[in-house]
């Protein structure tokens, strides 16, 4: 537990994750809690700041969710984002009523005293239906809005935007949220590279004490880092790592991965378990139902490594923040959007402790912690890669015919942008075998093969990602090389999606 933090009380709000995002580039520690946490839990942190996200409920609503913010106040100084702000104003004695006219997107406030340094007139993304038509005893408007709603007011002990600042769409938002921790919370930084690397061997040291721990691995950054901390905090003979070929690994995935593990000194048993796998997922269509096979199958390879890595009392998984937003909501009322196979808690049957180190982190914090470690950057800097490989990239059922013309277009695809030097600009790259065939001509004969999806997008956390655009010469090379190179293919095309709407991964 980081002390001297913030506090940010989740009230329903899409861009609740962004604040906490906020908070830490600016080198503060910020955790996410529910907005109904008990008061002695938020105390044990002893907060510097608490701030209160936005939501997609009016304050008068039957359901709404509602807090004392007055003990709140008492703990730290307060920020109310848009329903924060709302919540504020009628706990505190204002009143608050369905606006005339809503404010959704791009808007206009006009400081008329500014809190800090930024402009009198800022342009703001909003997101409400609600206005404050009568300010709380104690508390001053200090912006309006391009509707003449109160877009901000002040108080002695909190300050209250309708905005989001956190979002990338608000200008000088960073400036609003670096001038409450700092002018007005007057916070110190305590979150920074070694800072959370020094918490977290600390952590796992307290944590693990003298036991042994199993650390799963699948190649990717996340167990990596893990691993490596775990490994750093505890030693190679208390932190046995299983590295487990499912079948569902990229084309020589498995061999290469175990020489950069060599290289990071890691206590790696690699486990063949190929056949298990596929004898489980042969012909399976769902991909809900894929994940949890797989996530099944793990902890069956697990427990026989037990017999050939010694007793455990721990299991250790990279498991990182987006993850435990993508399966379990942190308020309990939003929809999952899909599962992770190394998320929601450990089979009671396996008889192992659960250990996350990573779990409350983003995918560049990560990297950083890993460059801290000294993990090397051609580790670091591979393409995320997801637990259940490459069974969700694989639409419709999975058979082996399928998975091998899978690998092949993506040893090219992958290929092909370390030769153009574009793999380090692209945050995620994959290929998709579609469950669909179209007509083609190669030669002078008539095909009816499969379809692939590219797709690469950029992004700094994996909440948020944009499709990347490549040059159409890139585009033509790669499909020719796809279509000539690998039987069963005779359709190359390109996602253009973005996150949101879309997730990064198709499945």
């Amino acid at each position: 537990m980081v002390e001297n933090g913030v506090v940010i009380l989740d009230f329903g709000s899409q861009y609740t994750q962004l604040i906490a995002r906020r908070c830490r580039e600016l080198g503060v520690f910020s955790e996410l809690m529910l907005f109904d946490t008990p008061l002695t839990e938020i105390k044990k942190r002893k907060p510097v700041a608490i701030i209160l996200s936005g939501g997609p409920n009016s304050v008068d609503d039957p359901q709404a969710p509602l807090r004392d913010v007055k003990e709140l106040m008492e703990l730290a100084p307060v920020l109310g984002i848009c329903y924060g702000m709302q919540l504020l104003a009628e706990k505190l004695g204002g009143k608050v009523e369905r606006a005339a006219k809503r404010e959704y997107g791009f808007n206009q406030v006009n400081w008329s005293e500014n809190l800090g340094p930024w402009p009198q007139s800022q342009k703001v993304w909003m997101s409400h239906g609600d206005v404050i038509t009568k300010a709380p005893p104690g508390a001053r408007i200090v912006a309006t809005s391009g509707s003449d709603h109160p877009a901000a007011m002040a108080g002695e002990r909190f300050w209250a935007v309708q905005f989001h600042p956190e979002v990338a769409h608000t200008e000088g938002g960073v400036d609003f949220v670096r001038s409450f921790l700092f002018d007005f919370c007057k916070a110190k930084e305590n979150w920074s590279p070694h800072l959370i690397t020094e918490h977290l061997l600390h952590d796992i040291k307290t944590r693990v004490g003298n036991e042994q721990v199993l650390c799963a691995l699948s190649g990717g950054v996340d167990s990596t880092v893990t691993a490596t901390l775990l490994t750093r905090a505890l030693g190679p003979d208390q932190v046995k790592c299983v590295f487990v070929d499912n079948g569902l690994l990229r084309k020589n995935e498995f061999e290469n991965v175990q020489t950069l593990y060599k290289e990071l000194n890691l206590n790696v048993l690699g486990v063949d378990a190929r056949k298990d796998f596929m004898s489980h997922l042969n012909g399976v269509e769902d991909p809900e139902t894929k994940r949890k096979i797989i996530g099944r199958e793990f902890i069956t390879v697990f427990k026989k490594a037990f017999k050939q890595v010694g007793d455990c009392q721990w299991l250790a998984q990279g498991t990182l923040y987006p993850d435990v937003i993508e399966s379990v909501s942190p308020r309990g009322t939003s929809v999952t959007i899909k599962s992770h196979h190394n998320v929601g808690g450990l089979p009671k049957d396996l008889g192992l402790k659960l250990i996350e180190p990573l779990r409350e982190l983003f995918k560049d914090e990560v990297r950083k912690i890993g460059a801290d470690l000294g993990i090397p950057p051609k580790f670091l800097w591979r393409h995320p890669f997801p637990g259940p490989g490459l069974a969700i990239r694989l639409i419709g059922p999975i058979n082996e015919e399928d998975l091998h013309i899978l690998k092949e277009v993506d040893a090219i695809y992958i290929g092909e942008l370390e030769k153009n030097n574009l793999y380090d600009k692209i945050w995620q790259a994959f290929c998709v075998l579609l469950p669909v065939k179209t007509v083609g001509v190669q030669g002078d004969n008539r095909t009816y093969d499969k379809v692939v999806a590219l797709r690469a997008v950029t992004s700094s956390d994996g909440m948020t990602a944009d499709w990347y655009p490549f040059d159409p010469q890139f585009m033509a090379h790669v499909s020719n090389r796809i279509t000539n190179e690998v039987r069963g293919v005779n359709r190359v095309v390109y996602d253009v999606t973005s996150k949101p709407p879309g997730t990064i991964e198709w499945e």
